[in-house]
């Protein structure tokens, strides 16, 4: 057994069968669900709304791309290379606040992780 399902089991054993459960709840997760755990929370109506606009961005995106190959003059082409330009920008810089947010849950989840570890640490030394 390593160290770390050592300390985990003693942190267990300090702990009540409610804070147990919860400790288990943050454990770590994958990729799908820190996606979904996006939706969760307070601030999931932001994420709806971002991702909604994410689409529309994209949706736009294509259509910039398509009047591109599709214009003749260089104004024109200016001109759809500027908006397919933007949205492009527009669609990644709404992805890397998701990335973001995602981060920021999993860093969330290790500090709450921390703190009943060493609740239950101080407490196990405290009684002995």
């Amino acid at each position: 057994m390593s160290k770390i399902e050592d300390i985990d089991k003693l942190i267990k054993e300090t702990l009540s069968e409610e804070e147990a459960k919860f400790y288990d709840d943050l454990d770590e997760q994958n990729v799908v669900e820190m996606i979904f755990g996006l939706f969760e929370g307070k601030n999931k109506w932001i994420m709806y709304m971002m991702n909604f606009m994410t689409l529309v961005f994209f949706g736009l995106f294509i259509y910039c791309l398509v009047q591109f190959f599709n214009a003749e003059e260089m104004k024109e082409l200016l001109k759809w290379a500027s908006g397919t330009l933007i949205f492009l920008i527009g669609v990644s810089m709404l992805k890397i606040f998701a990335w973001m947010q995602m981060d920021k849950k999993a860093l969330m989840r290790e500090l709450k992780r921390l703190e009943i570890q060493i609740s239950s640490l101080s407490s196990k030394i405290d009684g002995h």
